[in-house]
């Protein structure tokens, strides 16, 4: 009896597991690795790996914040202007103010929390769309930008600074360690708090949310504040790497941050995404411009590309959601 109820357990878990669409959108990256290990022996090489990761490091952790966004049916444009503009106070803080870099790096971030905590009651309490909102945002954060810099880049900035973008930990680069440990504390809060779940309860059904009790405008003001922040911090990062602050840096930026929580699953209707499936989005963004690179297609067609492929994942998105209701 034991042996039967095993032996059926064991299709039936595979069949969930084949299903979940973290592990669908996980075989495609490995299918592409592995097409890649084949046709070029470039990409093969550790330091061409670690490349690809610090590629898409920002791309992830903006991708995480742009989530829970997403999940509660709302959309942030202005992360993209928020992850230049922290990377700008953070070099402005440590070059002009004579601040070490923890405090820098606090001042930038403070200030993209700041923006998103603004989206958030744009959209709380104002009642703006959260395309309006964001938009606004987002010309602002840029504006500043260039009114800070004048629109040339900050440089100079100490060297303890440059561990963040350019050091390593065990011959694994910081900016890993920083996205892995960030996808950890999300992943934990999502799927693990009280907080976490009522985020995909507000996505799910944001009016059956509200009876019940939970407070869903300091929710929504949280998600929007979270995501600002992981912005601030990816453009800190960039900032580091660069070893420069670039007010242009980060433009069209949120549209690959929107474009890996799509491709990891992220539903845009809201209710539905994941921190690893946003990881595996973003990593597949980051091997398909490192592909295209090393495959010398024309920096034009790499654009064209990579919109039919968010094209496509948007549209995959559509219909398993009209399967769905069918």
């Amino acid at each position: 009896m034991n042996t039967k109820t095993n032996q059926m357990e064991k299709p039936n878990s595979w069949r969930k597991l084949t299903k979940n669409s973290s592990f669908s959108i996980l075989m495609i990256l490995v299918v592409m690795l592995v097409a890649m290990l084949i046709i070029s022996p470039p990409f093969r090489s550790v330091s061409n790996i670690l490349s690809v990761m610090r590629l898409f490091v920002p791309i992830a952790i903006s991708g995480i914040g742009v989530m829970m966004v997403i999940i509660t049916g709302g959309i942030d444009l202005s992360l993209g202007s928020v992850y230049g503009l922290a990377g700008v106070i953070t070099a402005l803080s440590i070059t002009e103010l004579g601040a070490n870099a923890f405090v820098g790096v606090f001042l930038g971030m403070l200030v993209a929390l700041g923006f998103g905590f603004a989206n958030g009651v744009l959209v709380v309490k104002i009642n703006l769309p959260p395309f309006i909102a964001t938009l606004a945002t987002m010309s602002i954060a840029r504006g500043l930008c260039y009114i800070i810099t004048q629109g040339y880049p900050i440089s100079g900035i100490k060297e303890e600074f440059f561990f963040l973008g350019q050091g390593a930990i065990l011959e694994i680069p910081t900016p890993i360690w920083c996205m892995a440990v960030v996808a950890v504390i999300f992943g934990i809060f999502l799927s693990k708090t009280v907080t976490g779940r009522r985020i995909y309860a507000l996505g799910g059904n944001m009016e059956a949310t509200r009876i019940s009790g939970i407070n869903t405008n300091k929710l929504l003001i949280l998600v929007y504040a979270l995501c600002g922040l992981l912005a601030g911090f990816a453009g800190i990062i960039t900032a580091s790497k660069l070893g420069i602050g670039q007010p242009t840096s980060g433009t069209g930026f949120e549209m690959d941050a929107i474009a890996a929580t799509v491709i990891g699953g992220t539903s845009l209707s809201g209710g539905v995404g994941s921190v690893i499936g946003t990881v595996i989005g973003a990593s597949i963004m980051g091997v398909l411009r490192n592909a295209l690179v090393l495959l010398s297609v024309d920096a034009y067609w790499q654009q064209l590309i990579i919109g039919f492929v968010i094209l496509f994942a948007v549209a995959a998105d559509m219909l398993s959601k009209k399967r769905a209701g069918n």
